[in-house]
């Protein structure tokens, strides 16, 4: 589906069996963690954290411990998983940092690659991996964007495909963030993000036919995903700036979310802007946890 970047407030604490079994761990490994939790953390409330296309869990925790949501949401009393199980139900806040649904009006590579014809896709990235990381790539992050003159060449990488805020990126990280990013996705995921990109539909991936569709959903074209229906209170953050999640887009999906709690626009900042920011910290994070904390 579309990418999206976002983290998710639950409403259980990790204290009980029942919590820790969700995360499908041996019940080994579920004893010793449900053990430190009762006895080093005590109950917390639990943030699932979602990455977004071509990136990696390690999004959330790649700056200093002080710039960084996944660290700054443990400092806060919160727990901060990246994978755990659908819990729609316990979800007590939405946050959508930079949400890519329409692609009305996105611009940059990324929109561009989305518009190659898909048997053209398939025959010049096959079937499996879409950029998976590769020595090559490390290679990369380790002897070139550690140069001081060439890190700055790393840095605008990431500008030309997200969109450009250079000031607010820590150009000391780069090798850091090169030595993750891109970390690949499946070409089915590309596949689905080229399809999102010519219909400006967001719906689920088109299997190509009304067979193939009626057998993965028993109905002959792919579902909508309706905003409409989505009643979990919704906190929502854009960049002007941002190639990918376009203020215009953005604008449309507000007037879709039923819950919508809090908006805001960030003019000067892009979509990489929302994890690696350096003035992040202060122009959304707080607000983020403030917002997890009203709504405890």
């Amino acid at each position: 589906m579309p990418e999206l970047a976002a983290c998710t407030f639950l409403s259980f604490m990790v204290t009980s069996q029942e919590s820790i079994s969700g995360f499908s761990l041996p019940v080994g490994i579920q004893e010793l963690l449900l053990m430190v939790f009762k006895e080093f953390l005590g109950p917390r409330p639990a943030v699932f954290l979602q990455h977004g296309l071509l990136a990696d869990s390690s999004n959330w925790v790649t700056n200093l411990p002080s710039n960084s949501l996944g660290f700054i949401l443990a400092d806060a009393g919160f727990i901060a998983f990246s994978q755990i199980p659908k819990l729609a139900r316990k979800i007590k806040m939405f946050f959508a940092l930079a949400p890519v649904v329409s692609l009305e009006f996105s611009i940059g590579p990324l929109t561009k690659i989305g518009q190659i014809p898909d048997h053209l896709a398939k025959d010049l990235f096959g079937v499996k991996q879409f950029l998976p990381q590769s020595k090559f790539l490390k290679w990369i992050s380790t002897h070139v964007c550690t140069h001081v003159i060439l890190k700055e060449l790393c840095g605008n990488a990431f500008f030309v495909l997200c969109g450009f805020n250079e000031k607010n990126l820590n150009m000391s990280r780069v090798p850091v963030y090169t030595t993750h990013c891109p970390a690949g996705t499946s070409v089915q995921n590309m596949l689905h993000w080229s399809q999102s990109v010519k219909s400006h539909k967001f719906q689920a991936f088109d299997w190509g036919s009304s067979a193939k569709n009626y057998f993965h959903y028993n109905q002959s074209y792919p579902p909508a995903y309706n905003v409409k229906d989505m009643m979990v209170p919704t906190t929502v953050w854009s960049g002007g700036q941002d190639w990918l999640a376009d203020y215009k887009d953005v604008t449309v999906l507000l007037t879709q979310i039923p819950k919508l709690v809090y908006h805001k626009h960030i003019p000067e900042w892009e979509h990489l802007d929302f994890i690696w920011g350096l003035d992040a910290p202060w122009r959304l994070y707080d607000e983020m946890i403030n917002l997890m904390k009203k709504y405890q």
